[in-house]
């Protein structure tokens, strides 16, 4: 009973939280230059995390696909099955589970060594809203950055398929892109590129709660990095679940 009165408790804390950040967004641009070094770190920097995962997610799968499909003689279906499962599943996906972990702990040990060395309380002393100064641009960042992350996981992934197509299946490259674009609808690319926003928005929000409610020294900043990595990793996986159910039965 008291677990669960404490999950309920955070879960109040944080919806207020997200409230407070919602607000804050109105005002981001007092602190653009904030949010334009996020975007940086959170982007830039992030490059070949999104260029290696899409790379080699999109390679493994030409092969285990390209396989099965090879035995009842339809491999060019391999360019369907491979632009299909990036654009609209495993692109975002592993974007989003390398991001959760790369943004997340670096969000949350931020602004939790910030919050043990007192610094969050000197800005709330000068009048400054942390959420404002310290959250709203991380929560910008990752809501402008995600997707062309994403878009880059996406076409290494698809470029890693017709590699492997081309050297391990010996199909014409002009089959794999054939099949690879024909199998492509609106709605398809609408779930794909629309997924990134909203695992942006928990993946900053999450990792930012568990940051700036940081207690107990190091050992609670700890702890509090891991619990944002797995609860991010977990928000991303539920969100995606949701989408590929309504998407089924409302598309």
């Amino acid at each position: 009973m008291e677990t669960f009165t404490k999950i309920l408790s955070g879960l109040q804390n944080y919806t207020l939280f997200v409230k407070d950040i919602i607000r804050g967004m109105f005002r981001c641009f007092k602190y653009k230059d904030d949010a334009l070094r996020e975007m940086y770190l959170i982007g830039a920097k992030a490059f070949l995390v999104a260029l290696g995962g899409g790379l080699f997610v999109g390679i493994i799968l030409a092969i285990e696909v390209g396989h099965q499909l090879e035995l009842f003689g339809a491999k060019t279906l391999i360019g369907r099955t491979v632009s299909l499962g990036m654009i609209r599943e495993i692109g975002p996906i592993i974007t989003g589970l390398l991001l959760a972990a790369r943004t997340g702990a670096k969000n949350t040990s931020e602004l939790g060594s910030m919050q043990l060395s007192e610094q969050i309380d000197a800005l709330r002393a000068f009048g400054t809203s942390p959420v404002d100064r310290l959250i709203v641009p991380r929560v910008v960042a990752a809501l402008i950055m995600f997707l062309p992350l994403t878009l880059i996981a996406d076409i290494t992934g698809i470029l890693g398929g017709m590699f492997i197509t081309i050297t391990t299946f010996h199909m014409d490259v002009s089959f794999y892109w054939h099949s690879a674009l024909d199998a492509l609808l609106l709605k398809d690319l609408f779930v794909g590129f629309l997924k990134p926003f909203f695992f942006a928005f928990f993946i900053a929000t999450i990792s930012c709660y568990y940051g700036i409610y940081t207690k107990g020294g190091t050992t609670g900043l700890g702890k509090n990095t891991i619990k944002a990595v797995v609860s991010s990793s977990v928000a991303v996986l539920v969100i995606d679940f949701i989408f590929t159910k309504v998407v089924w039965e409302v598309m």
